[in-house]
């Protein structure tokens, strides 16, 4: 038996002499050799077996346009299989009747509101006798600005009204007369409607940084129109957010005030099927089927006669005339648990008119991540829901501008709902608010807060598509008797007649009850994806998936072994010769530079066999092995008798 070290000493020398091939080959071009000659894919091993360069190099750029072709092909069924298909379902069934809120433009009856807006309707009336010559009297004379300095109040003078000089750039102040130079940033807010008798004179304000007075913006406005409404408007939320709610619900429209006959799918209703809620910019809102007490109201048949009919008292005599410009109502049709952003999407009603709208319902659901951007519940949008109503686009901008406002500016706009902690913004507590609001709303309309980056669309939405279509109510030769009972229900006895123009009749219907439901799909699964992959590597590499994992090996685990193998050798040289320079111990005569097929990491404890052994080198002083004679002596019998027997002695003569 070999013994432990010269078992040691063969095993080495067989690594020194024998060539490694396969994983274990010395260099990249040894392993890309082998991989060529025993690979499945044909294209590898042509390159390598082909004789002449002409044809090794049409093999080289066959294989190499298939590998591209399959990177391609494979990229693009990566990119398809995050891409969706719409389908649209179609179906005919009893449906839901949608939530329908309806408000008057006029929010508060001006009569109750006069004395709150006493000091702010002179002050805008004083504009208008100053720039534009208009009286309520019948004389339409430009009145001097000095008459009314004793009645404006020192809260308007700190935001009055100017008459701005585009070329010289001057403005001339409401109250005092005076010019002033202007400074800071102007902003022109929308194209001429209505202008002043003076083409180059334009009507706007100036807001100031009340803590820096040089930080002013000027805000001008070509149309008078515009101008002065939305001065009166800036000051008129001031005052509204003042007045606690109880008493703006009084000032506001009572359900028996805006509601005068109810009619839904044939039957007669009531204030009791409305619930009120009360919308800062438009006052005291009715929602007819709200679904409040648990219950959604649906209908079986299609058309008007099967809605929701109403007809609306308006009241026009008791309109802000500096407020709103137009009469009616405004509606919205949306779903139980959706907020109605009236001021944003909300539809107009004309008095004296019957407003038919036809309703198609749709609803619609989109993939979620990552086939499009959009959220399922809006749990993971980083902004607070203040509208307490299921998640919307709209309702996560209007609260991320409203958290804005109330960081920056340290109060909420009267026009959302209130933050925590947080209180509505007026001039008694929060002298700055408008100036800031301003700046703030531009660099929301400019994309500049981040809202707009970080609220999504909704994954799931209802939608109602909107028809409307309106006719003369009451006819010419209906109106007087219909006035006089409308008249007699609305509980004045005949003692004053309806005005047509004080009525507006609704009618809110599904045109048919088909339901569209839209949704995406996947338009490819993981079993589809695998398959296309296996389709174009067969098509171009006749490969399959032991090829894919036989690829893996050879050129990402082998060739990084081979790579890390020779930087161990190399790191081992160095080290090795490091010691041998080192004092005291002279470099040895015997010690011979390995070779780089010599594989440390593979350890063999067996022995050679005799195949192997016989590719073992002779030392160059010594002869030629031969073969050794036999040992004949083997071939001796050995007996167990002691004598040899008389017989056997005369066999052995002969």
């Amino acid at each position: 038996a070999a013994t432990a070290p010269g078992k040691k000493k063969i095993t080495a020398r067989l690594k020194r002499t024998l060539p490694v091939r396969g994983p274990q080959a010395p260099t990249l071009s040894e392993l890309m050799r082998w991989y060529c000659l025993n690979t499945n894919t044909h294209g590898c091993r042509r390159i390598v077996v082909s004789r002449g360069r002409l044809r090794r190099l049409l093999w080289i750029l066959l294989t190499l346009s298939a590998v591209g072709l399959i990177l391609w092909q494979c990229a693009e069924l990566l990119m398809n299989y995050y891409s969706a298909s719409v389908s649209v379902t179609v179906q005919f069934q009893k449906l839901p009747f949608p939530a329908v809120t309806i408000c008057n433009i006029n929010p508060y009856k001006y009569s109750a509101m006069k004395e709150y807006l006493s000091e702010l309707d002179k002050e805008t009336k004083k504009a208008l006798e100053t720039f534009y010559g208009f009286s309520e009297g019948k004389s339409k004379v430009r009145r001097s600005v000095d008459e009314w300095n004793s009645t404006g109040s020192d809260f308007f003078q700190q935001i009055p009204l100017l008459k701005v000089d585009d070329f010289s750039r001057t403005a001339t102040d409401l109250h005092s007369g005076q010019k002033r130079k202007i400074e800071g940033s102007v902003f022109h807010k929308d194209s001429s409607i209505v202008n002043s008798g003076d083409s180059n004179d334009i009507i706007g304000f100036q807001l100031c940084d009340a803590n820096n007075s040089s930080e002013c913006a000027l805000y001008t406005f070509s149309s008078g129109v515009n101008a002065i409404q939305e001065w009166y408007k800036l000051h008129y939320m001031n005052i509204m957010a003042q007045i606690p709610l109880e008493t703006k619900e009084k000032l506001s429209y009572s359900a028996d005030d805006l509601l005068l006959t109810c009619f839904f799918d044939g039957l007669s209703c009531d204030k009791r099927h409305f619930t009120r809620f009360h919308h800062p910019l438009h006052g005291n809102c009715y929602t007819f089927n709200s679904g409040e007490n648990g219950t959604v109201l649906s209908t079986s048949t299609g058309g008007s006669e099967y809605g929701l009919q109403v007809v609306l008292y308006i009241d026009e005599a008791d309109y802000n005339p500096f407020l709103v410009t137009s009469t009616g109502a405004k509606i919205i049709v949306h779903d139980q648990n959706e907020y109605p952003f009236i001021e944003d999407i909300g539809t107009e009603i004309e008095t004296a008119a019957a407003t038919s709208i036809g309703m198609h319902f749709t609803r619609s659901r989109k993939l979620s991540k990552p086939y499009s951007d959009c959220t399922e519940t809006g749990a993971d949008i980083p902004v607070e829901n203040l509208y307490n109503k299921s998640y919307s686009l709209q309702i996560c901008l209007h609260s991320c501008f409203q958290k804005a406002m109330v960081d920056s500016c340290g109060c909420a706009q009267y026009a959302q709902p209130l933050p925590a902690g947080a209180e509505y913004c007026n001039y008694k507590k929060n002298p700055n608010w408008m100036y800031c609001y301003y700046r703030l709303h531009e660099k929301f309309v400019k994309e500049q807060l981040g809202c707009q980056q970080i609220c999504k669309d909704a994954c799931s939405f209802k939608e109602w598509a909107l028809t409307t279509s309106i006719a003369q109510w009451p006819s010419t030769v209906s109106e007087d008797w219909m006035l006089r009972v409308l008249s007699w229900d609305k509980g004045q006895k005949l003692n004053k007649k309806l005005n047509k123009t004080d009525l507006a009749n609704l009618m809110v219907f599904y045109k048919d009850l088909n339901e569209r439901f839209i949704s995406e799909n996947p338009a490819n699964t993981l079993v589809i994806l695998l398959s296309n992959f296996g389709g174009q590597l067969g098509l171009w590499m006749s490969c399959s998936v032991v090829c894919v994992i036989e690829i893996v090996e050879v050129f990402f685990i082998d060739s990084l072994s081979i790579v890390m193998r020779r930087q161990w050798q190399k790191a081992k040289k160095w080290w090795n010769g490091r010691k041998r320079a080192g004092p005291g111990k002279p470099p040895q005569a015997g010690d011979v530079e390995r070779q780089g097929h010599d594989n440390p990491v593979c350890i063999d404890e067996d022995l050679p066999t005799f195949n192997t052994a016989l590719r073992l080198p002779l030392p160059q002083d010594s002869p030629l092995p031969r073969t050794p004679p036999p040992n004949y002596s083997t071939l001796r019998l050995e007996t167990a008798f002691a004598e040899q027997l008389p017989d056997t002695l005369e066999l052995g003569r002969h």
